[in-house]
């Protein structure tokens, strides 16, 4: 009896490490690269909206929500965003109710950082930012432009048009999905980047709450 008590406590336990380790990749279908609106239609509809509710977005939609935001484009590699000699300096993160994710372009798979809820930390209009599944976190890495000589003097300017492609790309995604999403510039972004435990060379730009309606 106690040798079954001990193989079934050993299979729980091998289940529940097995399960928390999927937990730490969710990889994501192809993206939908046929689907959605005309351009010209989404950018009509291009807006921000911030009535977002908590209903979660299934696989597909975080597949194209992030390709479309800075997804791997061609087989050399290239982006769905411009990206100054080529340095890649955009981090993309996700603050979900399960954890806080980091995309891999890649890979096309959302890798978690820390396991607990972030969205209370990702802008000051608490009850929006708590409501919506997706929050994403926009992070350029000043150590990667330095790497292909882009003076520091450019970090910030980059940094920011870096950021503003990948925003304007999320913004048109949710316009074609008819999803709300809206930029949000009222972050403490010093204390967001302590709780994500950011290197110094990271730069929080900004973060943008998405979901449905």
């Amino acid at each position: 009896m106690k040798k079954q008590i001990f193989l079934m406590m050993s299979l729980i336990a091998i289940l529940a490490v097995n399960s928390f380790a999927a937990d730490k990749v969710i990889k994501l279908p192809a993206p939908n690269r046929k689907g959605g609106k005309p351009l010209m239609a989404a950018l009509d509809e291009r807006q921000s909206k911030r009535n977002i509710s908590a209903a979660p977005l299934n696989r597909q939609e975080l597949s194209d929500l992030f390709f479309a935001a800075t997804g791997v484009t061609r087989k050399n590699g290239k982006l769905t965003i411009p990206t100054a000699r080529d340095a890649r300096s955009m981090i993309l993160f996700a603050a979900m109710p399960d954890g806080l994710y980091r995309y891999n372009p890649e890979a096309h798979q959302l890798e978690l950082e820390q396991p607990r809820d972030f969205r209370e930390f990702t802008g000051t209009q608490k009850k929006m930012h708590t409501t919506a599944p997706v929050v994403l976190i926009y992070v350029s890495d000043n150590e990667r432009m330095k790497r292909v000589n882009i003076p520091e003097s450019g970090f910030t300017k980059y940094g920011a048009f870096h950021a503003g492609s990948m925003s304007q790309n999320v913004y048109l995604y949710a316009a074609s999905a008819n999803l709300s999403t809206v930029v949000c510039g009222l972050v403490e972004i010093d204390k967001l980047a302590i709780e994500m435990k950011l290197p110094e060379s990271h730069r929080i730009q900004f973060t943008q709450p998405i979901g449905r309606k």
